[in-house]
């Protein structure tokens, strides 16, 4: 590393002290703490996407964000070249660099991972990072820190896209690398004409029902209340109601939001009585999470909720659908013989019902560990791989193999059966791959998948959810001296330490009709987190109690569940 490269660090290192006593990690979301806090960590995060940047010879983006957070917290990611998470290898360097306590120590881990690395560290190479931030009032200065970061490496240029949702920058940072468009309005031009592929293909006899092509959404008082703004006005086939915008004064995450409605089950700020048997949907506070819900009656705030499990079982069913049409028998000419692997992933938390109905049609449904990193690497394996948690984040991946069989497929189809119905599923398939966001759960492109599935199979929200009935669940936490005392295996399901408790849970589902229960340690904090389900919900209680109080006995200091 060359002696003015060294000085620049050390000089503009030290205009960004660590806070005292505060130790960070990096995790799935990035480095997320009350905003107040931030500065010096979203400063060297700068540092290190021109690294990662310099390193992939791509393009890197940075997103500060606290999702679903309140409205004090903020945080910060980096967004890797290929649109996905910051890679996993380099975590730990994260780590260290965020905590290192002086600008010395700060400029010897920048050395090591430069040496480690191979990064080309000589003032040739340039680097380019995609800026980011969402409608937090935190953002901006935040956002100035991360810009003296990036400034901070010789040849690195920091690129300001403004307020973004989380899932737009994450699709700008894969466009431009692949040498696409990368700007706001491609974005919404992509999807948005997508959506209207997906209209015009509507079988001529489903007739659309003008008031069933209504959503009314809450935009969580986010920027995606503010996207969604724009959207709705390059729409001619749904009508988009938005409510907390974010424009009307409302507090981010306050009361509203899809990570609220989804845990409380009942309506967010600004829904009501008026709202019976309308069909509505909450995003979360940077719009990488959806679900939908209706007003069952105009005598309580409960929700009759559509999570995450029924939207992945509403796109398994159109895509399955799609697939048997288009390899039906009697469409045996020429190179259609490609048997497209569709598989479903799930986490241990996915309701048993969803899991059975998914299986009944047919299905092949993997787990793995919770976390949206594993659900991703696994549906990467598929030719189509559909994964979502209950919370509402999830996406559709479509391999590049399988896509260049359908074009090819698709151009043959209109040679010879041009407007045939295998030529009208092969159309569907691709306009769902341009629709959905391959990078990361996106809210507003899975909110327009899911209206023009509606439209396509002429369901109400009703019908949609009496796809099957959810299983009556419980979760419990369990403060306990040492959570890493708990192994788990089979994708979190079975606990293989310490010796002996998993046969004592068995015993106890066993109990139950329908029981199922497994335990998992936490994350972030000292305690063991446990999920039952069981026919009703007094028996899932009681299942998840008796669980709770296994913990405990096994490893807990007499204290109990939460």
């Amino acid at each position: 590393m060359k002696e003015e490269q060294s000085s620049l660090l050390l000089k503009s290192s030290s205009l960004f002290p660590p806070p005292q006593g505060v130790k960070l990690s990096y995790g799935t979301a990035g480095f997320r703490a009350d905003a107040s806090i931030l500065k010096s960590a979203v400063y060297r995060v700068g540092i290190l996407a021109a690294l990662r940047s310099l390193k992939t010879q791509s393009v890197v983006g940075v997103m500060i964000t606290a999702s679903h957070n309140k409205v004090t917290d903020n945080g910060v990611k980096i967004v890797d070249p290929s649109g996905g998470m910051l890679s996993q290898e380099w975590e730990p360097f994260a780590d260290q660099l965020v905590n290192a306590q002086t600008p010395e120590t700060l400029l010897s881990i920048i050395r090591e991972c430069v040496e480690k690395e191979k990064i080309p560290f000589d003032g040739v190479q340039s680097a380019e990072i995609l800026l980011g931030r969402d409608t937090r009032p935190s953002g901006e200065s935040l956002l100035e820190a991360a810009k003296h970061g990036i400034s901070s490496i010789f040849g690195a240029i920091a690129l300001d896209l403004g307020i973004l949702t989380t899932p737009q920058l994450h699709w700008m940072v894969h466009a431009r690398n692949k040498g696409m468009k990368a700007t706001e309005p491609a974005y919404f031009e992509q999807i948005s004409s997508s959506f209207r592929c997906l209209i015009d293909l509507i079988p001529n006899g489903t007739k659309v029902n003008k008031l069933d092509n209504r959503v009314v959404v809450d935009g969580a008082d986010g920027v995606g209340g503010e996207k969604l703004l724009v959207l709705k006005n390059m729409l001619t086939d749904l009508v988009i109601e938005v409510r907390n915008s974010g424009k009307d004064g409302g507090l981010l995450n306050d009361g509203v939001g899809a990570d609220y409605v989804q845990k409380e089950k009942v309506v967010p700020r600004g829904f009501g009585s008026n709202d019976v048997g309308k069909r509505c949907a909450s995003l979360d506070g940077d719009a990488d999470r959806l679900v939908y819900f209706s007003v069952p009656s105009n005598s309580s705030s409960k929700i009759d909720l559509v999570d995450g499990d029924k939207i992945l079982s509403l796109f398994a069913l159109f895509i399955k659908e799609q697939l048997n049409i288009l390899t039906r028998e009697g469409n045996k000419k020429s190179n259609n013989n490609f048997q497209a692997h569709l598989g479903v992933v799930q986490t241990a938390y996915a309701n048993g019902a969803s899991t059975d109905y998914l299986k009944q049609l047919g299905l092949e449904v993997i787990f793995t560990p919770t976390g949206v990193k594993h659900l991703h690497e696994k549906a990467a394996q598929f030719d189509i791989g559909i994964y979502f948690e209950a919370n509402g984040h999830g996406t559709i991946l479509f391999s590049e193999s399988f896509l260049s069989w359908l074009e090819a497929r698709n151009n043959e189809l209109a040679l010879v059966s041009e407007g045939s119905e295998q030529q009208k599923a092969a159309l569907r398939l691709l306009s769902v791959s341009k629709l959905i966001n391959q990078a990361v759960g996106d809210a507003l492109s899975c909110l327009l998948l899911v209206e023009a599935i509606l439209q396509h199979m002429d369901w109400s929200i009703h019908k949609w959810n009496e796809l099957y009935q959810d299983l009556p669940s419980r979760q419990l936490k369990v403060k306990v001296v040492d959570r890493t005392a708990v192994v788990t295996t089979n994708a979190e399901t079975v606990a293989v330490t310490p010796p002996g408790i998993q046969e004592a849970i068995d015993a106890e589902t066993a109990k139950y009709p329908r029981g199922r229960c497994f335990i998992r340690p936490s994350g972030t904090e000292d305690v063991v987190r446990v999920y039952a389900e069981a026919s009703t919900q007094e028996a899932a209680d009681s299942l998840a109690n008796s669980v709770a109080k296994l913990v405990d006995q096994f490893l807990g200091f007499g204290s109990s569940a939460q």
